[in-house]
């Protein structure tokens, strides 16, 4: 694949992205699964005392759900949720974290089958550990081979591994989703790796691609440029002279109320950051001579965090 193909595929890899967090923040939560039962009660509240510093204003992730009679239903939900905690690496000890998931894991089920999930954490911790390991002794691949070809072999040693941790329904379990995203993946760059295919070829064996998704990942690919699509459709009408009511009314047509409410407080809290930028650019302007004063101003205004964003806008 020339450079041009990659920085193609690398541009809409950042769209999809960036319609991808779009999309999150506008479902707010991870759909339940089909054909079983929450386990009450439900994630602690945001308000909470976080987990660690930079997990405020979250709550965990896993909709944790009960199988026929009580039993844990192992599906990639509760790999959601080891996953929240373990981000924590870095502000929080292993056994705390640990720790932590076998809290939470008791606090939403019942005992057996917390008992159940706690066995899986700790195979799962167990094959997180082997996996970096094999990773770092395998080293990189021979440059001579493909993107395709090295990302399938690195999906089929994954594979191979968690045979040593987890029954085959348990890997078909809580890998499931990830394989079949991964696999799709691997199957779209073998096609931009394949010279012998024309342009119209490769764009008709996408097409076959996207034909043959399994309906859960047709679904989770198309709902963020659904989610941009109406967004279109907002800037379009605000163009026009829409109301933020008017704005509410559409999107909540194309999605529901409470996802509206959310696209409106995103709406109201980039205005304030607009707003704040404007304050800043205005009061420094004239100071570039003085980085002292401007810091001081960045540090009036600004988190941190929020000064990294600056750059964009100045």
């Amino acid at each position: 694949m020339n450079a041009r193909g990659r920085a193609g595929l690398t541009a809409c890899a950042v769209a999809a992205a960036g319609a991808l967090a779009l999309w999150a923040y506008v479902a707010g939560a991870q759909p339940p699964s089909s054909g079983a039962q929450p386990v009450l009660p439900a994630p602690a509240p945001v308000t909470a005392l976080p987990f660690v510093p930079s997990m405020a204003g979250t709550q965990p992730d896993g909709r944790l759900v009960a199988a026929e009679g009580g039993a844990l239903n192992v599906d990639a939900e509760l790999r959601h949720l080891f996953d929240y905690y373990l981000s924590a690496l870095g502000e929080a000890q292993l056994p705390a974290i640990r720790a932590g998931i076998e809290k939470e894991l008791e606090r939403r089920l019942k005992p057996a089958a917390a008992a159940e999930a706690k066995r899986l954490l700790g195979q799962y911790l167990a094959y997180k550990r082997a996996l970096a390991e094999a990773e770092r002794s395998q080293g990189a691949p021979a440059s001579s081979a493909s993107f395709s070809a090295a990302a399938r072999s690195r999906l089929l040693a994954m594979q191979e591994l968690r045979k040593r941790y987890f029954s085959a329904a348990e890997a078909a379990g809580l890998f499931g989703d990830t394989d079949a995203r991964d696999q799709d993946a691997i199957a779209r760059l073998a096609l931009m790796d394949d010279k012998n295919l024309t342009p119209a070829q490769r764009l008709q064996r996408m097409a076959e691609l996207d034909r043959n998704l399994p309906p859960a990942l047709r679904e989770e690919r198309s709902a963020p440029l659904r989610v941009l699509s109406v967004e279109q459709q907002v800037s379009a009408a605000r163009g026009s002279g829409a109301s933020d009511d008017d704005v509410f009314r559409l999107r909540a047509a194309a999605f529901d109320p409470q996802a509206a409410s959310r696209l409106a407080l995103l709406d109201q809290e980039q205005a304030a950051w607009l707003r704040r930028v404007a304050a800043y650019r205005s009061a420094s302007a004239g100071l570039s001579e003085y980085q002292a004063a401007v810091q001081q101003l960045r540090d009036n205004l600004f988190t941190s965090s929020e000064q990294k964003r600056l750059g964009a806008y100045e």
